[in-house]
């Protein structure tokens, strides 16, 4: 058989690797300054933009999409050839690519600190900057896939299915979920509403930590552990019940999201039911991973790489269990809106995609630079301020999660709530999110060792740009004759590059349309509620303000059928209610109390408009110990009111049934009940104008609930 010779370009890699590091680093210092922002709401210094509703968002994509994205990119760019036998399709996408991707980043840093979001988490960016990363994403796939054609080695390496899955799968979810109507440049609403939308985002939140955290990762996993350990990966077989057992469940359990929420029960039963299911797959590959390291332990001591790859590893296997674990109806009755669950997201950033990305680059930039790494004692320095960071940051969140779930369901003797009064179960939990914000720190201040570890290292090297391989027009297949006669259909399926990509698609298309479909297709599944009416025009303007401050990231508009929440705060949540609300705000978490009923006056919790009005001027004037940041912009800022028509007619092509040519008088609509609210407020002596933002976002408060207490 001929032998043909080429050469890799290592290019495109070093560039993803250092946009790794920059934007990790960056990313790593937002997530720290929101945790402080948290203990000293006066660190925003009356700054919209350095506000905790305002860079959370920031904080999330950063790690999300351009740390951990740059960082799949990274490995997909310098394994995909070497495991292909075959360069990248084309240099010319690959420079589209990366710096298509960057600007998105920029794009996204620009806009999420100044409000500009859809408030989806994981899917805040505005719909403009929605197309870019599908355009970038289509020419990055174009890239990936067409160096599989091109490939000289039939076989394709389990890391490789990982990246197919991956690619597709991130394709389909973040399309379906951003289907916008725009109203302007700059603003969109989703097309799905309410209990539909929630459904939509969490089938799509959950797998967007399924299939951009979790599988492009594990092909990391695969091909850097085997690499750095010199040994082969542990099990064939297990490798591929791991990788079609994965995909395809994995994107049924989006549902357990919203356990005890409007959802249908039927939805929530299959999130939980395949949810569980997930550990067998999930600790399957982690055995896998970390049996490859069997009979290296004297190395993996000795080790800073392989140490951050057994910790990141471990710590994949701990949320994938306790992942399915918080999907259990009874466990998430305390969970859900807790720090738990912040706890257990960062077990898996920090832990898993935190440590195989360090890992990855302590060992790709010695290769890269022909040179050792700078200092081995200081990876280790940093080894330790990782692991050490991460478990400061977790374990007191776990003890705040569990506290605040106990403290709100707790009631006295005499049958009331031992803690009515929600700020008591904040500052109850201030110790931990300090302890919190000191694990960070620990974290970050290895990052710090980590970049200058690398600095130094690449100072000290040249770069290899070009790397010279040879192999054979097409390998054979060269497996041992035991497993291929066990294994033979899928060692087929692996040289059949297009039906594996189109099983990989089926696989994952299923779960989402069985859960979905019903839900769109079955008008039953979402009933409707008479009293239910429509947001009027300044309601409406209230909203997107709402949104765009990020007040959903800190209350819920969810109240679950428990007495401890009923009580509280209201009769429970309706699929009904929020046939109106583009996009949904059940929300995920409280540091502030659910304001589902928030405008209904014969409840015990009801304010009056003067009190929102001096809560959002200065929180801590209403309470000294609110850790809520003061928002002084929406007194002095103007309501948009010239966009409100263009809301409107949106709004009457999503189906909301305003009269006919409504949106030519909306305005005329808005001023009357601008005027009312703000002549209300000038009454109880606060000098305000009818055009101001507050007096919006005041109109959408008092309107929450009412609806269904008309007739109460």
């Amino acid at each position: 058989m001929s032998v043909e010779r080429f050469t890799y370009d290592n290019k495109f890699t070093k560039l993803f690797m250092y946009a790794t590091i920059l934007w990790g680093f960056v990313g790593m210092l937002v997530g720290l300054t929101a945790a402080f922002d948290l203990i000293f709401p006066v660190l925003n210094a009356g700054i919209p933009w350095l506000t905790f509703s305002h860079i959370r968002p920031l904080h999330t994509n950063a790690v999300i999409f351009a740390f951990v994205g740059n960082g799949i990119f990274t490995a997909v760019y310098y394994a995909t050839p070497r495991l292909l036998k075959t360069p990248m399709y084309s240099k010319t996408l690959g420079a589209i690519h990366f710096w298509g991707w960057q600007l998105i980043i920029v794009a996204a840093a620009l806009t999420l600190p100044l409000g500009l979001t859809q408030s989806k988490e994981y899917a805040e960016l505005i719909w403009p900057i929605d197309v870019a990363v599908v355009i970038i994403w289509v020419i990055f796939g174009i890239n990936f896939f067409m160096t599989i054609v091109q490939r000289r080695m039939k076989h394709m390496y389990v890391a490789i299915w990982f990246w197919i899955a991956t690619w597709i799968t991130v394709a389909v979810l973040y399309i379906v979920n951003n289907l916008q109507l725009p109203t302007s440049l700059l603003h969109s609403y989703p097309i799905y509403a309410g209990v539909q939308d929630a459904l939509v985002q969490w089938w799509y939140g959950h797998n967007a930590v399924a299939f951009f955290l979790t599988t492009p990762y594990l092909g990391v996993m695969y091909y850097f552990v085997p690499k750095a350990a010199n040994r082969p990966i542990y099990s064939y077989k297990l490798s591929i019940i791991h990788f079609w057992a994965l995909i395809f469940i994995y994107i049924w359990a989006g549902p357990h999201h919203l356990l005890y929420s409007a959802l249908p029960d039927w939805v929530q039963a299959l999130g939980v039911v395949f949810s569980i299911m997930l550990i067998a797959p999930s600790w399957g590959g982690m055995i896998n991973g970390l049996l490859t390291l069997r009979g290296a332990w004297d190395k993996v001591r000795k080790d800073p790489v392989l140490k951050m790859f057994v910790v990141g590893v471990t710590a994949y296997g701990m949320s994938t269990f306790e992942g399915p674990m918080l999907a259990l109806k009874s466990v998430n009755a305390l969970s859900h809106f807790t720090d738990w669950t912040i706890a257990h997201v960062h077990i898996g950033t920090l832990g898993w995609n935190g440590m195989l990305t360090f890992g990855m680059v302590y060992w790709l930039v010695p290769r890269l630079f022909s040179t050792k790494l700078f200092s081995r004692s200081l990876a280790n320095v940093h080894f330790w301020l990782a692991t050490l960071g991460m478990l400061f940051f977790a374990i007191p969140l776990y003890f705040a999660g569990i506290t605040q779930s106990l403290m709100w369901k707790q009631f006295t003797d005499a049958g009331y709530l031992a803690y009515p009064n929600f700020l008591e179960t904040v500052t109850q939990i201030l110790p931990m999110y300090a302890m919190r914000a000191f694990g960070g720190s620990l974290y970050f201040t290895g990052v710090i060792l980590f970049v200058i570890n690398i600095w130094k290292t690449v100072a000290a090297g040249k770069f290899v740009r070009y790397e010279e391989d040879q192999a054979p027009a097409r390998e054979i297949d060269t497996h041992g004759a035991k497993e291929n006669l066990q294994w033979g259909w899928h060692r087929k399926l692996e040289g059949k590059a297009v039906k594996f990509s189109v099983f990989a698609f089926i696989a994952i298309l299923i779960g989402g349309a069985v859960e979905m479909i019903p839900m769109f297709m079955i008008k039953s599944n979402v009933p409707t509620i008479a009293a239910v009416k429509p947001y009027t025009p300044l309601e409406l303007q209230g909203r997107d303000i709402y949104v765009s401050e990020g007040c959903y990231l800190c209350h819920s508009q969810m109240i679950r059928p428990f007495r401890s929440e009923t009580e509280r705060y209201g009769e429970y949540t309706k699929a009904g209610e929020g046939v109106y609300d583009f996009p949904f705000q059940y929300g995920s978490k409280r540091t502030g109390p659910d304001l589902a009923r928030e405008g209904v006056q014969s409840l015990p919790n009801y304010k009056p408009d003067s009190w929102h009005y001096n809560h959002m001027l200065d929180p801590q004037k209403m309470n000294a110990e609110s850790i809520m940041p003061p928002y002084p912009w929406l007194i002095t800022r103007n309501i948009d009111i010239a966009s409100t028509p263009a809301k409107i007619r949106a709004m009457i092509k999503l189906g909301v049934p305003y009269p006919k040519n409504y949106a030519d008088k909306a305005v005329g609509d808005l001023k009357v009940q601008a005027h009312k609210i703000a002549e209300n407020l000038r009454q109880s002596g606060i000098k305000v104008d009818d055009n101001k933002e507050i007096i919006a976002l005041i109109a959408y408060l008092q309107r929450l609930g009412t609806d269904i207490y008309k007739d109460k």
